[in-house]
């Protein structure tokens, strides 16, 4: 006997898992949107690979102080008696040996490689928490004007037209080094806390615009649908409707705002430090080691090759795996 559209629905949801009328052992099993977006992020082998370069380059960075003690080396530790004449490492491609991985620093005798996984630790560290705080801010900014609108959005909009108009770079240049006099005399040294704070507090200043116009934009779609109309008639309070309602709506933009902020945040951090303003010596820093390795370009040309490969590495495996989630949580997706 056939059975009509109607029917087959009703038995599709009140069979019992892993009986079916027919004999088969067919089992009907419903997934959430997180659960299909991890579906097809796992089908994206660019996503896995970069994902797995990331993780692995996050626990290098986190286990620095585990690593050196593994490795004998500090990350100032100098080793002068391995220098020629002239400051340069003994040996060739840098005086790269079973002690010393990467090389040797001209002049100093640092090791390049505990330098760099100290570095990489710096690096990170500064772009998530930027990202952190600038997600935070835009999205508390963003969820206010898109929800309530009218004198809040103006406003917000107004801050947000501001911050976009600055340019960051001459802003930074004028500032970081203004911060640091304001509390540090020129001839002190100024703690690297202090630095990393006031790198994330400018990154925090200008990195929040694009998530709250992002934010703003989503909550405006999605403030007059039959969700949020029933909330309000049943007397939900304004933060019930904003991080209640609308704000489990909205994750997977924010999500992925974030995936693609924390590489920008190290490419700058990076260049602020190769302009002398961001993370200064003997704190080893990507952006510094990249400086320094300048006038050597010719005469020991690993220094630059091993700080600027990894850096490449790092901000490349993130931005493929953001395009990926990207992907992955669009519903759209032929993926």
């Amino acid at each position: 006997m056939s059975l009509s559209p109607v029917e087959g629905v009703v038995l599709a949801e009140t069979t019992p898992v892993g009986e079916d009328p027919t004999g088969s052992d067919r089992e009907f099993v419903g997934r959430s949107p997180g659960q299909l977006a991890w579906a097809r992020l796992k089908r994206d082998r660019t996503a896995m690979i970069s994902g797995a370069v990331l993780v692995f380059l996050m626990i290098v960075a986190i286990a620095a102080p585990l690593i050196a003690r593994l490795y004998g080396v500090g990350p100032n530790d100098q080793f002068q008696d391995r220098l020629d004449g002239n400051s340069m490492p003994l040996g060739y491609v840098g005086g790269i040996t079973g002690d010393h991985w990467f090389g040797l620093e001209p002049r100093l005798g640092r090791d390049i490689f505990i330098r760099m996984v100290y570095g990489m630790r710096t690096s990170l560290f500064i772009a998530f928490a930027a990202a952190l705080i600038t997600s935070a801010i835009g999205v508390v900014l963003g969820i206010l004007a898109g929800f309530l609108g009218g004198v809040v959005d103006a406003v917000i909009g107004w801050i947000t037209d501001v911050a976009l108009a600055l340019p960051f770079l001459i802003f930074a240049l004028a500032v970081v080094p203004t911060v640091a006099l304001r509390f540090y005399g020129p001839r002190d040294e100024v703690p690297a806390a202090f630095q990393v704070a006031v790198l994330i507090g400018v990154f925090a200043a200008f990195g929040w615009t694009s998530t709250a116009r992002l934010v703003r934009g989503q909550v405006i779609s999605l403030r007059e649908r039959e969700f949020v109309e029933a909330a309000r008639a049943s007397g939900a309070g304004l933060g019930h409707m904003l991080f209640r309602q609308l704000l489990p709506n909205i994750w997977a933009p924010i999500l992925v705002s974030f995936s693609l902020a924390v590489p920008s945040y190290v490419t700058g951090e990076a260049a602020l430090s190769f302009l002398g303003i961001g993370i200064l010596e003997p704190t080893a820093d990507f952006g510094r080691m990249i400086f320094q390795s300048i006038p050597y370009l010719q005469t020991d040309p690993a220094y630059v090759f091993f700080p600027g490969i990894t850096i490449f590495a790092l901000v490349l495996a993130f931005n493929l795996f953001g395009d990926a989630l990207r992907d992955a949580l669009d519903p759209k997706s032929s993926r």
